[in-house]
């Protein structure tokens, strides 16, 4: 094309009829009038959260599944219809959201009460006051609001992985603090099994009540990209199949309707960059490849370099023993010997243990655990990077690593 074609381009792509009517239907972010799937938990959550507007405090609600299975969208949907009931009764009721996952909102104590402070209008200074001076602004704030909170904190286990329990110990028990006004917490996870690691005195004020998110099957994620993809595109855009495929690759992916989305929203874009009309069954395998390269390369980039190390150790293994089972214990020797030859001194096993388990829930591995009789347990794993861009991932590995 070069730099003299690019204004022919441009007027070219504007006369292109576009295969998008409204693109953001098919992002995370957009909530659906109707959510498909979900009516259990949905009536769970209502009648457990129900009593704030007879100003009661509600049970606190930890709530887990897989990612895509729906959670943060309902329990959202959930809340903007018990604040919407709370306005038109002129209740006084207040619903504080955090994202643990983003930078700058979890990452201390200090920052997460700051952050929760900062919504009922108080000024917090970034750094420098002590943690239990937070506390007593945040306590001074509330009760002078005269008001029944809820605080739905997101990826909770991703606050804990930062800075330990004691928050939730901390957030379980200010009502015994407060005159005017009482908290509930909702927990959200996406590890099964997070609460397992955390003070059994948490977990019991924590999980009051429990709502788990299956993931979805094949057909349940085709109605949501049926329901989606009436707005998203214009008629006639979907070749046959195509729903069903992304659907069949999200189901494979733990159920995950984010996946499917963004697989169609993906394949949407490619065609469109190719001058199609239409989405093909094709694009989608490209969509996955695409996703998978860049989802997978964002991840290593931005670990550091013990997780690099034993990530390569893994596929180094594979490697050499294509299509049998990998265990902990040559993953450890590998890795062993990776370090010597970057001269990193290497992490005991356990700690290694950890960062694997830390694959397994970012989903670049997938882990099984073997009983091996007397001789105890050990962990059988397997890449689930696809083919396509092993190649690929062990080279920008090696040269990160300089190996």
């Amino acid at each position: 094309m070069g730099q003299k074609g690019l204004t022919g381009f441009f007027e070219n792509f504007l006369k292109q009829e576009p295969i998008f009517t409204n693109k953001k239907v098919l992002q995370s972010t957009y909530t659906p009038k109707t959510i498909l799937h979900r009516d259990e938990q949905i009536d769970q959550l209502a009648s457990i959260l129900a009593p704030i507007l007879r100003l009661e405090r509600p049970s606190n609600v930890f709530v887990y599944g897989r990612p895509g299975s729906g959670k943060s969208l309902t329990i959202q949907h959930v809340c903007s219809n018990i604040l919407r009931v709370a306005e038109k009764n002129k209740l006084e009721i207040k619903i504080l959201y955090l994202n643990c996952k983003l930078k700058g909102v979890a990452d201390t104590q200090y920052r997460l009460i700051a952050n929760l402070a900062r919504e009922f209008g108080i000024e917090v200074p970034v750094t420098g006051l002590p943690t239990d001076e937070i506390y007593k602004l945040f306590i001074k704030a509330i009760e002078k609001e005269k008001t029944l909170l809820i605080i739905i904190l997101d990826e909770i286990d991703q606050l804990v992985k930062k800075i330990g329990d004691e928050i939730l110990y901390n957030l379980t028990r200010i009502n015994t603090e407060l005159k005017n006004t009482e908290i509930s917490l909702i927990g959200i996870s996406n590890d099964l099994v997070f609460t397992n690691s955390i003070d059994p005195r948490v977990k019991s004020s924590l999980s009051e009540e429990e709502l788990i998110f299956p993931p979805y099957n094949a057909l349940q994620l085709q109605d949501i990209l049926r329901q989606r993809a009436k707005i998203a595109f214009r008629n006639e855009t979907i070749e046959e199949g195509v729903i069903e495929k992304c659907s069949a690759y999200a189901a494979r992916e733990h159920g995950d309707a984010r996946r499917a989305l963004e697989l169609l929203r993906v394949a949407g874009e490619i065609s469109e960059r190719k001058g199609k009309t239409n989405i093909k069954i094709t694009d989608i395998d490209e969509a996955e490849e695409k996703i998978d390269k860049d989802t997978v390369i964002d991840i290593i980039n931005t670990q550091p370099k013990q997780f690099k190390l034993v990530l390569y150790s893994i596929t180094k293994i594979h490697f050499s023993s294509t299509n049998t089972p990998i265990f902990t214990g040559e993953i450890y020797d590998m890795y062993k010997e990776a370090c010597f030859k970057v001269g990193l001194r290497p992490l005991t096993q356990r700690r290694v243990s950890d960062i694997i388990a830390e694959m397994d829930m970012l989903g670049i591995i997938t882990t099984r655990v073997i009983s091996k009789g007397r001789y105890g347990r050990t962990r059988e794993i397997c890449l689930a990077i696809s083919d396509s861009i092993i190649n690929n991932v062990s080279n920008i590995l090696k040269e990160g690593l300089s190996l």
